[in-house]
């Protein structure tokens, strides 16, 4: 089956598609650099690049996935996401972004396809917005506009359950037609942990490299270092007494646990997020060994190869070398793990090796 992506970023959430027997291609993504890491990525694969908004860009958007049977779309959740500013329904409904679900709405009327994935954070269906002078959640406005041609079924539902080492909870509506059975995949007995995961890499320190592909630390601020070399797996510098974060004139640094904190090696991941670059964001920092003299290694921040793996993706991903780190980083942390969309769309019958 072939299909179209909208809103497709590096299209990371893709990567295994091809083993559920759908074949992207179309795809269209707003960020240039983005958007030329998918055509790396996915070279058989038509991408335009350009506001989906602009007339001429739906149209070109269109043009390439005529006869498509399958669309995912991830609009941007940036608007909806509860890490940012705009967390009420107020200001939800206000947020131009919120606002591109309707270009999904309109590809859908446009290529008929036979089924449709839509993945989004958990406010996905929460957000009211106005369409044609009425007011509707995101499922009503579907459910209006295609409630009579397709089956329209929608949850949240946590990656970790379908065997990524990592919590991220998603918004997932599926529409379909109504005379197939799209089931929703079975959750797993054992969730996979970071050990599992990544503890067989090598450690290394801040500004380090390893002979693994994409295995290399970042470089931080000495006092960082300092801090999280002194923090026990799975807790925060700020339980620390001694070596508590603090400013250059030596004040208090005032935050939240959830900073300057070490993952856990027994669980899935936290949730990778955009700021996966910062040990002052949120549980970021890898969990580290306890040493002999009492501190802890791998005093630093989660490298690529290990954010690569702890979101599901392959160990030999055909990333091209030339990425830049923080564009990885970028778009792991924006991206729905790929084993999630392997598993929803495998229960697709038509798509049953």
């Amino acid at each position: 089956m072939t299909g179209l992506s909208l809103f497709a970023s590096a299209g990371i959430g893709e990567a295994y598609l091809e083993k559920c027997n759908v074949t992207i291609v179309a795809a269209n993504e707003l960020v240039e650099k983005r958007a030329e890491l998918y055509k790396a990525l996915y070279p058989k694969s038509k991408m335009v690049c350009g506001d989906i908004t602009d007339k001429e860009v739906f149209k070109k958007v269109m043009e390439a996935a005529k006869g498509i049977g399958f669309l995912i779309a991830s609009p941007p959740c940036q608007g909806m996401s509860v890490a940012g500013k705009n967390r009420n329904q107020e200001t939800m409904a206000a947020d131009r972004r919120n606002y591109l679900i309707t270009y999904v709405v309109e590809a859908i009327k446009k290529l008929e396809p036979e089924y449709v994935l839509i993945e989004n954070v958990p406010a996905l269906l929460k957000v009211k917005l106005q369409y044609l002078g009425r007011t509707y959640s995101v499922l009503d406005l579907l459910e209006h506009e295609f409630g009579r041609d397709y089956q329209i079924s929608s949850g949240v539902v946590d990656a970790a359950d379908y065997g990524v080492p990592q919590t991220r909870l998603r918004a997932i509506i599926k529409m379909y037609p109504k005379d197939v059975e799209w089931k929703w995949p079975e959750i797993v007995g054992h969730k996979v942990t970071v050990q599992e995961a990544i503890g067989h890499l090598p450690s290394i320190e801040a500004g380090e490299k390893s002979n693994v592909k994409w295995h290399f630390a970042r470089k931080h601020d000495i006092r960082h270092i300092e801090w999280m070399k002194h923090t026990a797996t799975g807790t925060s510098a700020f339980s620390n007494e001694i070596y508590y974060p603090r400013k250059k004139d030596g004040t208090k640094i005032h935050g939240y646990e959830s900073s300057y904190r070490r993952i856990r090696w027994d669980t899935p991941a936290p949730t990778i997020t955009i700021r996966n670059d910062a040990i002052s964001s949120q549980r970021n920092v890898h969990p580290g060994r306890l040493l002999e003299d009492g501190t802890y290694s791998d005093a630093r921040v989660l490298t690529p190869c290990e954010l690569m793996l702890l979101n599901s993706l392959p160990g030999d991903w055909n990333l091209p070398d030339d990425t830049p780190e923080i564009l990885i980083r970028q778009v792991i942390g924006e991206s729905i793990p790929p084993l999630l969309i392997e598993k929803i769309v495998g229960e697709l019958p038509c798509l049953k090796r």
